[in-house]
């Protein structure tokens, strides 16, 4: 650098710097002080208590055995129609099968097996269990007995009430293989 740019930015320097560092300063922070110091001096808020919330009163639900809403209704003279055996009635003495707690319309036949001769059909229950059933075997609420099995369905006949003291008939109902 020559001497005559130093000689200036000797005596340029010193004059620049003060007024840098003034210019830096907060006078512009005056408002934001004032504004705080409203907000301080202002009441705090309230706050809400936490609400309180009933306790929960378990629903017992007592109609599950009962037809489904959804259902249609069995027509007395149709069932009567099914069956003229008047000694019909189901066998109390008999043990109850597993797959007889639920309801013939939430079981699904998912597949069959065969071996050695012997036939099974592969049975879903609501809570997802698999079941082997063959000819014979007894599933849903109705006293459903399997009559008949094929590749894609189960052919099951019901004993129920034909709305008489002691009258039943039988109702030939199937379920089908899921997904056909």
């Amino acid at each position: 650098m020559s001497s005559p740019v130093r000689g200036v930015l000797r005596w340029l320097v010193p004059a620049i710097l003060p007024w840098l560092l003034v210019s830096c300063s907060d006078e512009g922070l005056q408002d934001l002080d004032a504004f705080m110091a409203e907000k301080r001096a202002a009441p705090g808020g309230r706050i809400e208590p936490i609400p309180t919330f009933e306790a929960y009163e378990a629903f017992a639900y007592s109609a599950a055995t009962l037809r489904s809403p959804f259902d249609r209704p069995a027509d007395i003279r149709q069932l009567a129609a099914l069956s003229a055996r008047a000694a019909l009635q189901p066998d109390p003495s008999r043990p109850k099968q597993y797959l007889e707690g639920f309801t013939l319309d939430s079981l699904v036949m998912v597949g069959s097996l065969e071996r050695s001769g012997q036939r099974w059909t592969l049975i879903k229950d609501p809570d997802g269990g698999i079941h082997r059933v063959q000819l014979g075997d007894f599933l849903g609420r109705d006293h459903g007995r399997i009559v008949g099995m094929g590749a894609t369905f189960i052919a099951v006949i019901e004993i129920v009430s034909d709305g008489t003291d002691d009258g039943w008939v039988e109702r030939p109902r199937t379920i089908e293989l899921a997904g056909t």
